[in-house]
C-alpha cells in the first residue's frame, strides 16, 4: 500500500483569516469554506491541499509539524513575508545551508529555505 499526501491541517480558533492569508502567500486560493469550519487552500502546481479547521482550544506552544518552504532569494521572501504580517522567529546557517523559522499570523512556525533543500 502507498500512502498520497492529500492535505496539510491546521488548528485555528478562527481559520478565515489564517486561511485567507496563506493563500496570499503562495499564490493560491481558498477552494472551499464550509460554512467557517473547514477552509480548503491550493496553490498552482501543489500535489496537495491546505487545510484550516476552526477548534475551540488550538494546541498551545510549538507546533510538532510545520511546513518547510524553499524561495530563490532567501531574504527578500522573509523581507515579504514580514510586510505581510509574518514574525521572524530565528535565523540558521548549517555549512551554508541558510533557513528562517518565521511564525504565521497565529503563532504557527513555519520554515523557508534558500534555493532547492
Amino acid at each position: 500500500m502507498t500512502l498520497t499526501l492529500g492535505m496539510i491541517t491546521v488548528d485555528s480558533a478562527d481559520p478565515g483569516p489564517l486561511a485567507a492569508w496563506w493563500a496570499e502567500q503562495i499564490g493560491g486560493r481558498i477552494e472551499a469554506d464550509n460554512e467557517g469550519f473547514f477552509y480548503m487552500v491550493g496553490a498552482p502546481g501543489a500535489p496537495f491541499k491546505l487545510a484550516f479547521q476552526k477548534v475551540e482550544d488550538p494546541t498551545p506552544g510549538k507546533n510538532r509539524i510545520h511546513l518547510d518552504l524553499s524561495a530563490p532569494d532567501l531574504d527578500a521572501e522573509v523581507e515579504r513575508l514580514v510586510a505581510a504580517g509574518a514574525t521572524e522567529y530565528e535565523r540558521h546557517d548549517m555549512d551554508g545551508f541558510r533557513w528562517v523559522t518565521l511564525t504565521d499570523p497565529d503563532g504557527n512556525r513555519f520554515c523557508v529555505a534558500g534555493g532547492e533543500h
